[in-house]
């Protein structure tokens, strides 16, 4: 069945992927993004051409989420799918990241989920019926040296996503994770570097490791077997298309380096932790 869909982030990688897979699929797609007259005038061009609606969306602005959103439904009847993609990487020695670099990630990549979910929830909670996807990392389950600050956004993003599928279950609203390994994408290539390098080079050999593992990543990503972003475009098809009650709560893309046993050993133990507060009966998704 065709959906009503809206990404944020789909200039390029998971996004732009997602958002041509989906619309081959059928679907209404709405692919959000920031500058479209501007700096992303020709990834939005080349999405419009593929008969795929863009719209302005900046996820660190209140006003342009709500603007975005109210636009999508002067178009459409319903929204019945959110993917937060939208998303800032960073890497390096965190001592060397400055507030204002935290302030901008956490901004990005939390805040901005939570500030575009906020803005389509009334709609999905009218409608008893709705879908987000967030779209993490394996590094919001286990943690990479010289990335702990970009998993700590991640980790906020676990937690931000099992607390609102607890909260939306009882409403007939679903919310899912996908968590991607390091993909080829422009995010990966952009990360943010510690802009406080006085910081980074008392730490002597231990601050160039860093470099080398961008380097082991780079030359992995041009390699004839590199992983291919389209996998996750196809996770979240999948999630899509799996019946209401039925989706997975995580699903690991990509090498897992262990995140998927991480999963797997968390899940009861949250379980029971959800069954302690007396609330078990948030764990299942209501169908109506």
């Amino acid at each position: 069945m065709s959906k009503v869909i809206l990404i944020t982030g789909a200039s390029t990688g998971f996004g732009r992927e997602s958002a041509e897979t989906l619309a081959k699929a059928g679907h209404k797609v709405f692919a959000s993004m920031r500058d479209i007259s501007g700096k992303n005038r020709s990834y939005a061009d080349a999405l419009a051409e593929k008969g795929i609606e863009v719209v302005e969306l900046d996820v660190t602005d209140v006003a342009s989420v709500q603007k975005a959103v109210d636009e999508v439904l002067t178009k459409v009847s319903q929204l019945d799918v959110l993917i937060n993609n939208a998303g800032v990487a960073s890497a390096g020695v965190s001592e060397g990241f400055t507030d204002e670099q935290l302030t901008r990630l956490f901004d990005v990549n939390v805040v901005g989920v939570h500030r575009v979910s906020r803005a389509v929830l009334p709609t999905m909670r009218q409608q008893g019926d709705g879908l987000i996807i967030n779209i993490g990392s394996i590094l919001g389950r286990v943690t990479f040296p010289f990335f702990g600050i970009y998993g700590a956004t991640k980790y906020a993003v676990e937690a931000l996503t099992d607390g609102m599928r607890y909260e939306l279950s009882q409403l007939g609203v679903d919310v899912a994770l996908i968590q991607p390994s390091a993909y080829p994408t422009n995010m990966y290539g952009s990360a943010a570097q510690p802009a406080d390098m006085a910081r980074v080079e008392a730490y002597g050999e231990i601050g160039e490791i860093p470099g080398a593992m961008f380097k082991s990543f780079m030359e992995m990503f041009e390699s004839a077997d590199a992983p291919n972003p389209h996998d996750v475009a196809e996770a979240v098809s999948a999630l899509i298309a799996t019946p209401k009650g039925k989706r997975p709560a995580r699903t690991v893309v990509g090498a897992a380096f262990g995140s998927d046993k991480a999963n797997e050993a968390i899940a009861p133990i949250q379980s029971e932790c959800v069954k302690a507060l007396g609330l078990s009966h948030l764990e299942s998704l209501k169908i109506s």
